[in-house]
């Protein structure tokens, strides 16, 4: 029997919510690993995203084809991805995993700033209501002094700032027919490659639980795209995506229990403010979709279901849904 829309939208809310607890087990894994090179541990959980993509496109080779005509979006995307990367992790190591990872979730807002020049897209008043909110929530956040000490919270939000630059690329990629395992396998790829001479260059030798943590990593973060591309199977980005929020529920309880981390009352003000700016643009997009009838969200083939770390469907835009799904790296 056919599921309804409601219990479709059930679906998409709890594979987010699945999808957003990966990632936020992939940032205490990352924090677990210690005082390991940042390189170090990002390519390793990347070497796993790729042999998870590249497993999944052996499923069906003609999507290798789909590079034709996006290969300039998928170097951008890859690019600006491992930059993300690499200050998010950054920031893991300094900061609590749960400012780290509200630090990330700005990515889409500022993927709805780079949509402007890149996609030609203008964002409408609740969208920049939403943008302005989201960054007065950081400022809670960052605390930004003249001391040293504020470093790495600058980092990471110049780390979701280089995630929201790639997602508005695999957007790009997305809508010229890029399939959304390529997209994955691409970038995992090509931030091995990239990363490979910083790991010779300064590998630093591992006990076996610094290489279980990094194992668990990337084995978190392939799992949080496996759930969030499932999520957007059932329901369009802008009916779910606020959801994707709860990582910050999730870090912050991981944290607590496993690195004995206790955010101040500044960060967990900056949570819910960041948090207000998603709801914001959420509660428009969901009344525009009432006054325009349901959206449709059809399943897609097998091959498809591990995806990117955006939805690339029109209606799964990450600007216009306020969060676009993705994970808390680039």
């Amino acid at each position: 029997m056919q599921a309804s829309g409601t219990t479709k939208r059930y679906y998409g809310v709890i594979f987010i919510i699945i999808s957003a607890f990966f990632f936020a087990l992939m940032n205490m894994f990352v924090k677990l690993a210690g005082e390991l090179p940042t390189m170090q541990k990002a390519f390793f959980r990347n070497l796993v995203a790729a042999g998870v993509a590249f497993v999944l496109l052996l499923r069906k080779p003609s999507q290798f084809r789909t590079i034709k005509g996006n290969l300039y979006p998928l170097i951008m995307r890859s690019v600006a991805g491992v930059v993300g990367i690499i200050l998010n992790f950054a920031a893991i190591d300094s900061m609590d995993i749960a400012d780290a990872s509200i630090l990330n979730k700005l990515s889409p807002f500022f993927s709805m700033i780079f949509s402007i020049f890149l996609l030609r897209e203008k964002p409408n008043r609740y969208e920049w209501l939403a943008v302005a909110v989201a960054f007065t929530g950081a400022l809670f956040v960052v605390k930004p002094t003249f001391s040293p000490d504020v470093i790495p919270a600058v980092g990471g939000v110049m780390g979701g700032m280089s995630a929201g630059l790639a997602y508005t690329f695999v957007r790009k990629a997305g809508a010229g027919g890029a399939s959304r395992n390529l997209i994955v396998f691409f970038f995992s790829a090509f931030s091995c490659l990239v990363l490979l001479p910083f790991l010779i260059a300064e590998f630093t030798p591992m006990t076996t639980a610094q290489t279980l943590f990094l194992l668990g990593a990337g084995a978190s973060a392939a799992g949080g795209q496996i759930f969030i591309t499932r999520a957007y199977t059932y329901a369009p980005a802008k009916e779910i995506s606020v959801f994707d929020y709860t990582i910050v529920i999730f870090a912050a309880i991981l944290g607590a229990i496993f690195l004995s981390e206790f955010p101040d009352a500044l960060s967990y003000v900056g949570y819910v403010i960041v948090i207000c700016g998603a709801a914001i643009n959420w509660i428009h997009n969901m009344a525009v979709s009432r006054r325009s009838g349901p959206a449709v969200c059809k399943e897609p083939k097998d091959a498809d279901k591990m995806g990117g770390d955006v939805p690339d469907r029109a209606d799964d835009d990450p600007h216009k849904a306020d969060t676009g799904g993705g994970g808390s790296d680039g």
